[in-house]
C-alpha cells in the first residue's frame, strides 16, 4: 500500500514540476512574446486569412462573448448534422449506425461544452469519421474556448484601466497551435508506443485465454485520448473509458493521463500570476485550490484503501482495499486519486467505475463537482474561482468597513449581483434537475415511453437517488463522468441534461467575463495602508471558507439523502 501511495505522490509532484514552466510559457504565448514554436506563425496567418479574421483587432468583453457564442453555435450545428448522418459517411469499417436526434443533440452539446457526457458506448455509438471530425475536433476547440475566455480575465487586470481585452480568435488559435497540439503529440506518442491503437482498421477477432472468441474495437484512438485529457474533456474512445486496457494499457500510461488532465489547470494559475505580474496572488490561489483538493482526496483514499465493511463482515480479506470496479493493474489508491482530480477538474474520465466506489468516495466526487473550482477545467476553473473570489472580497470589505476592492478596482453592486447569480445558478441547475427526475420517476413510473422511468435505475434506494443527482451534477459542472447504474440513453435524460449542459457551460463563462470587463474599465485605485490584500494566507482562508459554506448550504440536504445516507446504512 505504501508503494501505491508513493505512486500518487510522485504523479502529483511530476504534474507540478511540469505545470510551473508550462504556466510561464503560456503567459509568453498570450503576451505575444517569442517562443520556440514561432515557426507556426505562417500556419496561423493562413487560418486567419481563410477565416477573414484580423487577429490584431482589439475586442471589449461584449465582443469577446459574441465571438465565443457565435462560433460555438456554428460548431454545434455541424456536429449535430454529422452525428445524425454518420452511418452513411466514410470511415465506418464496423458499420455503426447514425445517432437518433435526441442522442445526437445531447452528444453534440456535450462535446461542444467540454463535458463529454456519453450516453452511448464509443465502440458502437460512433464511427471513425465522427470520432475525428466531431469528437476530437470539439475536444480541441472547447478547451481552447475556455482558455481564450480566461485571457480576458488576464487582460482585465494587466493594465490599470482599459476596455481593450485582446482578440478572442487570436487566443483561440494560439491555444490550439502553441499549447494543446504540441503537448498532445507527445502524449499520443507515449500512448501509441505502449499499445494504444493508432490505425483505421475495423474490429479484430481474438481468442481469450479461456477460449472465448471476442471482437475488439480499434481505430485512431491515441490522438483522441491525448486531447481528451489535456483539454480536460474526458470522453472515452472506448465505452469504459480509461479503464479499458487499450485506452490505458499500463501504469506509465495511467500516470501520463493523470498528469495530462491536471497540467493545464495548474499551469493557467501560474500563467495568471506571470501575466499580470502578481505571482504571490497566483500562489495564494494555487494554495487554496490545493488545500481544497486534499480535503477531498484524503477521505477518498482512506475510504477506498480501507475496503468494504460489508465484505469484512463476511470475513473476506481485502489486502489492497475496495476492489469492486477497480482495475487490478492500478489498484484503489491511484484510482482514488484519479477519481478526485477528474471530478474537481472538468475532465470526467475514469480508470475505475465511480458507481462502485464507497459511499464516502461518492460524496467526495459529488462535492468536487458541486464546488467546481479546485483547479477546474481549462480556463473555466479560474473563472469559477473568480466568482467566489469576488464574493469573498465583497464580504471581507464589509467586515473591515471599506469599499471592496480587487487589484485596485472597486467591486460594487453590479459585479456582486452577477457573481451571486452565477454562484446560485449551479445549485439551481443540479437540484431542480434532480427534483424533476425524482418527480417523474415516482409519479409516472410506467409512462408509455420508449424507456419507462421505472427502468432507469439499476440500484433502488439511496444509491438510486445518488445516480440521478450525479447525472445532473456532472452535466452542470461540465464534467461528464457518471454513476453508470443509471439508464440515461433516452429522450428524458438526453434532452434534460442537454439543456443543463448548455446553461452550465456558457452562463458561468459569461458572468466572470462580464465582471472582468466591467472592472477593467474602472479607474484604478492605488493601494494604501488600508487596502485589503488578496495575496495573503488570511484572504486565501477566507475564500476557501466562502467556497465551502456556499457548497455546504446549497448541497448538504442532497448529500444527506444520497451518499451520506448510504454511508450510515453500511457502517
Amino acid at each position: 500500500m505504501s508503494t501505491e501511495l508513493l505512486g500518487v505522490l510522485v504523479t502529483y509532484l511530476l504534474t507540478l514540476a511540469l505545470a510551473i514552466p508550462l504556466g510561464k510559457y503560456i503567459a509568453r504565448v498570450y503576451q505575444g512574446q517569442k517562443t520556440l514554436l514561432d515557426f507556426l506563425a505562417p500556419l496561423e496567418r493562413l487560418l486567419y486569412r481563410i477565416s477573414g479574421i484580423d487577429p490584431n483587432r482589439e475586442m471589449n468583453w461584449k465582443q469577446h462573448l459574441l465571438a465565443l457564442l457565435t462560433i460555438n453555435l456554428v460548431w454545434f450545428f455541424i456536429a449535430f448534422v454529422i452525428l445524425l448522418t454518420q452511418g452513411s459517411l466514410p470511415l465506418n469499417p464496423d458499420g455503426n449506425p447514425s445517432m437518433s436526434p435526441d442522442l445526437a443533440f445531447n452528444t453534440a452539446i456535450s462535446f461542444l461544452v467540454n463535458c463529454n457526457l456519453q450516453h452511448y458506448s464509443g465502440e458502437s455509438g460512433l464511427t471513425y469519421f465522427s470520432q475525428l471530425t466531431v469528437i476530437t475536433f470539439l475536444q480541441f476547440v472547447s478547451a481552447a474556448t475556455g482558455m481564450a475566455a480566461v485571457v480576458v480575465l488576464f487582460n482585465a487586470f494587466k493594465e490599470k484601466s482599459s476596455e481593450k481585452l485582446g482578440n478572442f480568435f487570436r487566443y483561440l488559435v494560439l491555444s490550439c497551435t502553441r499549447i494543446l497540439l504540441p503537448i498532445c503529440l507527445v502524449i499520443a506518442a507515449i500512448l501509441a508506443f505502449n499499445g494504444t491503437p493508432t490505425n483505421f482498421d475495423g474490429k479484430a477477432e481474438i481468442v481469450t485465454l479461456q477460449g472465448d472468441s471476442v471482437q475488439v474495437s480499434r481505430g485512431p484512438a491515441a490522438g483522441m485520448i491525448a486531447i481528451k485529457h489535456l483539454g480536460t474533456n474526458g470522453g472515452g474512445w472506448f465505452g469504459v473509458n480509461s479503464a479499458h486496457p487499450l485506452e490505458n494499457p499500463n501504469y506509465l500510461t495511467n500516470m501520463t493521463e493523470l498528469v495530462a488532465q491536471v497540467l493545464i489547470p495548474i499551469a493557467l494559475v501560474i500563467a495568471f500570476g506571470v501575466y499580470i505580474r502578481r505571482k504571490k496572488l497566483a500562489w495564494t490561489i494555487f494554495g487554496v485550490m490545493t488545500v481544497g483538493m486534499l480535503l477531498l482526496l484524503v477521505p477518498m483514499l482512506l475510504s477506498e484503501t480501507g475496503g468494504s465493511p460489508t465484505l469484512a463482515q463476511l470475513h473476506l480479506l481485502q489486502p489492497t482495499g475496495a476492489m469492486e470496479g477497480k482495475e487490478v493493474r492500478f489498484g484503489p489508491a491511484i484510482s482514488a486519486y484519479w477519481s478526485t482530480v477528474t471530478t474537481i477538474i472538468s475532465t470526467g474520465s475514469v480508470n475505475a467505475m465511480h458507481d462502485s466506489t464507497m459511499p464516502l468516495s461518492g460524496a467526495m466526487q459529488l462535492l468536487g463537482m458541486f464546488i467546481n473550482c479546485f483547479y477546474g477545467g481549462c480556463g473555466v476553473g479560474i473563472l469559477n474561482y473568480f466568482i467566489f473570489l469576488v464574493i469573498a472580497v465583497f464580504i471581507s470589505g464589509l467586515m473591515v468597513g471599506r469599499t471592496p476592492e480587487f487589484l485596485g478596482k472597486k467591486v460594487e453592486a453590479r459585479e456582486m449581483k452577477i457573481a451571486t447569480i452565477i454562484a446560485l445558478l449551479h445549485p439551481l441547475l443540479i437540484l431542480a434537475g434532480t427534483a424533476l427526475a425524482c418527480f417523474t420517476l415516482t409519479s409516472y413510473p410506467e409512462a408509455d415511453w420508449a424507456v419507462k422511468p421505472s427502468a432507469w435505475l439499476n440500484n433502488p434506494g439511496f444509491h438510486g437517488f445518488s445516480e440521478m443527482l450525479y447525472e445532473f451534477t456532472s452535466s452542470a459542472a461540465n464534467n461528464g463522468s457518471g454513476f453508470e447504474g443509471l439508464g440515461d440513453n433516452n429522450v428524458f435524460w438526453n434532452v434534460s441534461t442537454g439543456f443543463v449542459l448548455l446553461l452550465g457551460r456558457f452562463l458561468p463563462i459569461i458572468g466572470p467575463v462580464a465582471i472582468a470587463g466591467l472592472l477593467a474599465r474602472k479607474c484604478y485605485v492605488p493601494e494604501s495602508a488600508g487596502t485589503l490584500r488578496t495575496d495573503t494566507a488570511t484572504f486565501g482562508f477566507m475564500t476557501l471558507a466562502v467556497i465551502l459554506i456556499i457548497a455546504a448550504l446549497a448541497f448538504f440536504p442532497a448529500l444527506v439523502l444520497g451518499p451520506l445516507a448510504e454511508y450510515f446504512t453500511i457502517y
